[in-house]
């Protein structure tokens, strides 16, 4: 039960994810109003869904450890996000750079842990890690790119986001003993 659970909720998340990143490119000018709202809501169900998959397969799950870490961190940067959304429109790119730069560190780590433990498919969690992490650090680079180049930096970011979730629920079955 726990398996196909985690599973629908990755790829639900990846969904969500995806479909934000979709109307923030869309439609930069209406996505920059509610980006803070959106982001803060995206972030903290994204966390949510890792924990419930760490609770729910903490003992049969291959490097569960870092799902809670991800979740925990990603919770606590929504709640940040959600109940600063004046602050946060000012910092975004900030913010949203630091998540995923944690969101990217701890996939990275995660994959080499797959790796020890003979897990086919680590190398995809390492790419995607390294990818979240560079762009998390690249929008800490030029913070006063304009609202619209904002929107559609966030639009991108919540669509690799996306796939990552994406990815991790189709190859799911690969992270259980």
């Amino acid at each position: 039960m726990h398996k196909t659970l985690s599973r629908v909720l990755w790829i639900l998340a990846g969904i969500l994810l995806l479909v934000a990143g979709v109307i923030c490119l869309a439609s930069p000018a209406a996505a920059l109003s509610g980006l803070s709202l959106a982001l803060g809501i995206a972030m903290l169900f994204s966390g949510i869904v890792d924990i419930v998959v760490f609770a729910s397969g903490r003992n049969s799950l291959l490097g569960s450890g870092w799902f809670l870490v991800d979740g925990i961190l990603t919770i606590l940067l929504s709640l940040f996000v959600l109940c600063n959304q004046w602050f946060t429109s000012l910092t975004l790119p900030f913010v949203f750079g630091m998540w995923l730069m944690f969101t990217g560190i701890s996939r990275f780590a995660n994959s080499f842990e797959l790796r020890r433990l003979g897990v086919r498919g680590w190398g995809w969690f390492t790419a995607m890690g390294v990818v979240l992490a560079l762009v998390g650090f690249l929008s800490f680079l030029d913070p006063l790119t304009g609202a619209v180049a904002i929107t559609v930096l966030v639009g991108v970011f919540l669509i690799v986001q996306g796939v990552a979730f994406l990815l991790r629920g189709c190859l799911s079955h690969r992270f259980w003993r």
